[in-house]
């Protein structure tokens, strides 16, 4: 932490100064500077003729800055003229690495712009082309090709996620404010609305073709494709063995975004990354509705939090007494609550500290708490209560419902749709089916192109047809208008070579 001490010191303004001489010489490829240099740096930079800093006054800073570490000293005997310029050791700077770090740290808090929030659904289409490429340049063994896919993917993928990090910690700050401004959110409401509704759709869509994309890659080889990019990373120091796991971690945590884990019994099934980011985008509409309906409530009933504090701040002006001020203070803001029922039995067994204080029996206090407030000394933490037998029977039911829901989708895929009555456990999936298929059913040149969606290890396969399509269900009968339904097995992986799903899809 002594490499941010430039940042809260006395003269900080003075050390960004300098810090950002040194950096604008290092984009010109310009490493060591004496105080002379760094000086003229500060004067073009400033773009007037009197520079802030003199090479007086830029000396000590030099040498403070290498006492934290932020810069590395050396002496440089070419730069002396006389003997006496030689003899007071001539010294010259350059960016420590960490220094360097801690510099473009502070330097990004300071640039940043906490309102430019937003979902990166251009990406998806971006790292759809690069699977792809990836899959055939891993098939044709062009090592620099797979090194340099790889890094793309890994960079927008890193992007994308640290988008949508920022994007929803904006939107909840937003939410959860008591301040809000209706004028300016319902002049934006429209477009975040469009903006979360879009990147969903677009997620729901692309989803299941990254989940395709991998399993080709998959089917060209994991190994090869760790290997051939280990052997062109540039990362001299570390080792081929330190950068095959690299890789191989990074290749996982890209796979864990768009394919599930295969479960460890039959039935279960687990959540992707996009997935979690779907359920989330969805979720952030809801909160940005119902802060809508909370601002149109406002302004139609004309009661906000603005003016209750200025009705508030009247009856205070119009107290007639400071005591009866200080009522009305004990009263709003309920600080007069009686100190003795904030305490707890000694003995939870006996008395726990969920029963209500009407039917529990009175508690002897100390002589301190009663006269100061003080506690004469700490008590014993509380005993948690925990229900583990619900938790267990919850946990249990919805174990029960995925095993229920897997074995109808087996079902539903056994055999034709159009040659049977489907059974409710049937007719619940073909529906949950149907739902991640029309997430992504969108016109394309005037005509709407088949889709498909994806839901327990199966897949439903939604295409055109010359007229109209029944199928028999247990809640009635299902019309489809030139749409024929076909409902398969998810196409099979090897978990045991490559870790994927069986249908590599996502709902």
């Amino acid at each position: 932490m002594r490499l941010f001490s430039f940042a809260t010191a006395e003269k900080r303004a003075e050390y960004l100064w300098v810090l950002r001489a040194f950096d604008s010489a290092r984009a010109a490829y310009v490493v060591l500077l004496h105080a002379d240099d760094v000086a003229e740096w500060i004067r073009r930079e400033s773009g007037v003729e009197d520079p802030p800093l003199t090479a007086v006054d830029i000396g000590p800073l030099l040498d403070q800055l290498h006492q934290w570490g932020v810069l590395e000293r050396s002496y440089d005997g070419t730069r002396a003229a006389t003997l006496a310029e030689y003899r007071n050791r001539h010294y010259v700077y350059q960016f420590s690495q960490a220094g360097f770090q801690a510099f473009r740290a502070v330097t990004g808090v300071l640039e940043a712009r906490m309102d430019e929030a937003a979902l990166s659904r251009l990406l998806l289409p971006e790292l759809l082309a690069d699977l792809r490429a990836l899959a055939e340049a891993n098939r044709g063994g062009d090592a620099e090709r797979v090194y340099r896919t790889l890094r793309r993917l890994d960079a927008a993928l890193t992007d994308m996620a640290a988008r949508a990090a920022h994007f929803y910690l904006s939107l909840g700050d937003l939410v959860r404010t008591t301040e809000i401004t209706p004028e300016s959110f319902l002049a934006h409401k429209d477009a975040l609305l469009a903006h979360m509704r879009e990147f969903s759709t677009d997620l729901a869509r692309f989803a299941p073709r990254l989940a395709e994309a991998i399993g080709e890659i998959e089917e060209t080889g994991v190994d090869e494709l760790v290997e051939r990019a280990a052997s062109c990373d540039e990362r001299v120091l570390l080792s081929l063995a330190q950068r095959r796991a690299d890789w191989r971690a990074r290749w996982q945590g890209l796979r864990t975004w768009f394919v599930a884990a295969d479960s460890v019994k039959p039935g279960d099934t687990e959540s992707t990354e996009a997935d979690r980011l779907r359920e989330a985008t969805m979720s952030a509409i809801a909160a940005v509705l119902s802060l809508l309906r909370r601002v149109t409530e406002t302004r139609r009933g004309g009661v906000s939090r603005e003016s209750a504090l200025r009705h508030l701040a009247g009856w205070f002006t119009a107290a007639p007494s400071a005591d009866s001020a200080h009522a009305l203070f004990d009263a709003v803001f309920g600080l007069g609550r009686p100190r003795h029922l904030a305490m707890e039995h000694p003995d939870a067994d006996i008395i726990p500290a969920t029963r209500s204080w009407w039917d529990a029996p009175p508690l002897e206090i100390s002589r301190t708490l009663a006269e100061t407030g003080r506690t004469p000394s700490p008590g014993a933490p509380a005993r948690i209560q925990r229900n583990d037998a619900s938790i267990r029977r919850l946990r249990q039911s919805q174990l029960d419902a995925q095993r229920a829901r897997a074995e109808a989708a087996k079902s539903l895929a056994a055999a034709d749709l159009y040659d049977r009555e489907l059974d409710e456990g049937e007719t619940e999936v073909l529906l949950r089916l149907l739902d991640a298929a029309s997430t992504a059913w969108v016109p394309v040149s005037g005509r709407v192109a088949g889709t498909t969606g994806s839901e327990s290890g199966v897949t439903l396969t939604v295409s055109e047809h010359p007229g109209s399509t029944v199928v028999r269900t247990a809640r009635g009968l299902l019309h489809l208008n030139n749409r024929k339904l076909e409902v398969r097995p998810g196409r099979a992986r090897t978990p045991a070579a490559h870790g994927g799903r069986p249908d590599g899809g996502t709902r």
